[in-house]
């Protein structure tokens, strides 16, 4: 059955377009007598085709074709998907372009509930955090989905939805956080390096690649890693609803999303087409159509993230082995 909207879609379309077409004709076809039929034709019908895809851009507004919107969330969590010195893997999650999303589709009036397509192994905690806060401020009922992992930073944001959907086999989890350093305090004293200290506050180079760990420093790092741990618990426990020491018994575990239901660390288990279902039930429709929300880039952009991948094909290893950025903290 045809909705009441794609008819007058349809009707919007088709008197666009026969408009454009009478005005093609007349101009080209009809008026100026000096013109050869056929260019004139040709002429018309390029003006149709023009008033064709004017007219189906007036009809999309008036009548929008969707209702529910689709944000993605895959790969590792970054605040703008990579900056390092060398290339990042294609694919990493730059947190600012999902914000924008998500706001986005906050703020567009034909959307109606938010669908949070989880793909990712974690990443950083404070881009994590603004996912999961975009995700809370929408204005409508709000499910994360977990396809093939939904782990640390990933279950991070999903506390902010109201729901969390998943596989079977999702892989669900590891509230934790991690911290790490590279030590090449040995290997550059047998190449003939040494570390000199110019830094004023104790603690201004903890974590510093070319140089031991003394105790305190040791301590101090542990207690930042600490203190994102317990805000973490607590952003799970508030937004899941999950009692505090069981998020902390969970000790950082993965599951796969059957155990996950079991311990209701997820809400349901289901496909993208049940999760459809659930939705058109919630909003009170017979079917939703979703809408893939992706970020607002310019050429020179797209061009630049092509060429970010040719050199992550030929140069990632070396970003594992060269990067000495000192201490990393991830979830």
């Amino acid at each position: 059955m045809v909705s009441s909207e794609g008819i007058g879609r349809l009707a919007i379309v088709v008197v666009g377009t026969l408009a454009f077409a009478l005005v093609g004709v007349g101009l080209f076809v009809v008026y100026p007598a000096t013109l050869a039929e056929l260019l004139g034709v040709l002429l018309a019908l390029v003006l149709a085709l023009v008033g064709l895809r004017l007219a189906g851009n007036a009809a999309g507004s008036v009548f929008p074709g969707y209702d529910v919107a689709e944000v993605t969330v895959e790969g590792p969590i970054s605040r703008d998907g990579g900056g390092g010195r060398f290339p990042t893997s294609p694919g990493s999650t730059p947190a600012d372009d999902i914000v924008d999303q998500i706001d986005r589709a906050n703020d567009d009036d034909n959307v109606r509930a938010l669908l949070l397509k989880l793909n990712t192994p974690g990443g950083e905690v404070v881009p994590s955090d603004d996912i999961r806060l975009a995700a809370q401020r929408f204005d409508g009922p709000t499910i994360a989905y977990a396809t093939d992992v939904c782990a640390s930073g990933g279950y991070w944001i999903a506390s902010g939805c109201d729901e969390l959907w998943a596989r079977e086999g999702s892989i669900v989890g590891s509230i934790g956080v991690i911290g790490s350093r590279i030590n090449a305090s040995d290997l550059a004293e047998k190449v003939g390096l040494s570390y000199e200290r110019f830094a004023a506050g104790e603690y201004k180079d903890a974590g510093t690649a070319l140089k031991e760990l003394d105790e305190d420093e040791r301590a101090y790092l542990q207690g930042l890693i600490d203190d994102y741990y317990d805000t973490f618990v607590e952003r799970v426990s508030d937004g899941r609803d999950l009692d505090a020491e069981f998020v902390r018994d969970t000790e950082a575990r993965i599951y796969l999303g059957e155990e996950a239901d079991d311990m209701e660390l997820v809400d349901h288990l289901g496909t993208r087409r049940e999760i459809e279902a659930e939705l058109a039930d919630r909003l009170e429709v017979d079917d939703v159509t979703v809408e893939e929300f992706e970020p607002k880039r310019p050429l020179m952009a797209r061009v630049g993230a092509g060429a970010q991948r040719v050199a992550y094909a030929f140069g990632a290893g070396i970003a594992g082995l060269g990067d000495g950025r000192g201490f990393r903290l991830r979830s």
